[in-house]
């Protein structure tokens, strides 16, 4: 008889699925151990830890990067797993994949220098977001935006129009399911009801100057004083304008060399880059509210 030879073929590797597990409770014993011993009992590999142990409020704060066998239902099997786990240190926790885009939705007025420099981070995939629609007071920025394709909301607003412009942003907040809302220099103060219910889950942007240089041109008084660094705030909403928790901040020294307009052009890029970092921080899970502060872990 001859022998009939038959070809092995190689099981296929199982796939490799990365998630984040971002979380917060009371400091006490033990916690790290539990969730690394979890991590361990379902097989996952640990690629980035960060923790802080805030002792003077006795809080504790962590974040996981790591990778598992499975797919994209993994990370619910996760979760119903860890449910446990988190319920007995009483955490605030969450458990997402890794690299999940949030939904962002853009407000601007009419300086466009931070929405053109997150529409334009986000196209090329530097920002984990995918911005659903932009909203803004005036039309100035309509075409760059269309141009994206994103969808553009002209929603003016007058101090007897204002209650219903913010009706129309919470319809579009729930219409298109926005996880984050981004205000890349919207020139409207928002009421107290708006930023309630947007709590921790929109960010403002503004020059640091302020309190010390508010109304018009603060960049022309700041020349006047004659100031030597140049800054901006992103910072998440609440009822105190432009006092929220601070997400991320960016300064540049400056001189007597540097004219108004020098100043202002510093500004933008600062007012940029801290508003580009607080919304991938964000987004990325790395910002944790506790009360009036927030703690990154980056």
């Amino acid at each position: 008889m001859t022998a009939i030879e038959t070809e092995t073929v190689p099981a296929a590797a199982p796939t490799m699925v990365e998630h984040v597990l971002t979380l917060d409770c009371s400091e006490s014993p033990g916690i790290v151990h539990a969730v690394s011993g979890f991590l361990l009992e379902h097989g996952c590999d640990i690629i980035d830890n960060q923790q802080f142990g805030e002792r003077s409020e006795g809080h504790f704060f962590m974040r996981v990067h790591f990778a598992s066998d499975g797919d994209a239902s993994t990370a619910d099997t996760l979760r119903a797993a860890f449910g446990p786990v988190a319920d007995r240190f009483g955490m605030r926790w969450r458990l997402e994949p890794h690299g999940s885009k949030r939904r962002v939705l853009i407000m601007v007025s009419k300086f466009g220098h931070c929405l053109n420099d997150l529409l334009f981070r986000a196209r090329i995939g530097e920002l984990p977001v995918d911005v659903v629609a932009v909203v803004s007071n005036h039309t100035d920025h309509q075409a760059l935006v269309e141009w994206h394709g994103i969808p553009f909301f002209h929603v003016p607003v007058t101090a007897s129009t204002k209650p219903s412009a913010e009706a129309r942003l919470l319809e579009l907040v729930d219409e298109f399911d926005v996880e984050l809302v981004v205000l890349a220099r919207y020139m409207q103060v928002l009421s107290d009801n708006l930023t309630r219910k947007l709590d921790g889950k929109a960010i403002n942007i503004h020059h640091s100057f302020l309190p010390s240089f508010k109304g018009a041109k603060p960049y022309h008084q700041a020349y006047a004083r004659g100031v030597k660094t140049v800054g901006a705030t992103a910072h998440y909403v609440n009822s105190e304008l432009d006092e929220g928790p601070i997400i991320s901040q960016q300064t540049v020294e400056v001189d007597h060399t540097y004219g108004p307009e020098d100043l202002v052009a510093a500004g933008r890029d600062t007012e940029c880059k801290a508003l580009s970092n607080a919304v991938r921080w964000h987004c990325e899970g790395r910002v944790i509210l506790q009360g009036n502060r927030t703690v990154v872990l980056r």
